[in-house]
């Protein structure tokens, strides 16, 4: 199976707000908009977007063990476990068990992620 796709769309503009989701667990300081996804694979593409002023690091840090791509597209974020503020423009990709965060935010930030669970070390 392949990702679900979607011909030129454009997820930031207010008539899409009501796609965002709240990313459960994070006391409704982060959403989610999956902008394509593999249901077979699990693989997926999606934005991340921390409200102004997110505090999320009682979450604590993340790895994962598949690996995984980042892009800001907006704001600036804090990156504890790399001692680094992450601004619009700046990319990662991540190889499996790499930690990252806990993040803060400063003002509202937009994160694109693409993400490969199919590539899973386990």
């Amino acid at each position: 199976m392949a990702k679900t796709t979607r011909t030129y769309w454009n997820p930031l503009i207010s008539e899409n707000e009501k796609s965002w989701e709240a990313i459960e667990g994070t006391d409704d300081q982060l959403e989610q908009l999956t902008l394509a996804i593999d249901e077979e694979s699990g693989d997926y593409t999606r934005l991340t977007r921390f409200k102004p002023g997110a505090d999320p690091t009682v979450f604590g840090a993340k790895s994962h063990t598949y690996p995984e791509e980042i892009f800001m597209i907006k704001g600036r974020l804090y990156d504890a476990a790399f001692d680094r503020w992450l601004e619009a423009g700046d990319y990662a990709s991540r190889p499996p068990g790499e930690v990252h965060g806990p993040f803060k935010a400063d003002g509202e930030c937009i994160v694109l992620e693409m993400s490969y669970p199919s590539q899973a070390i386990t």
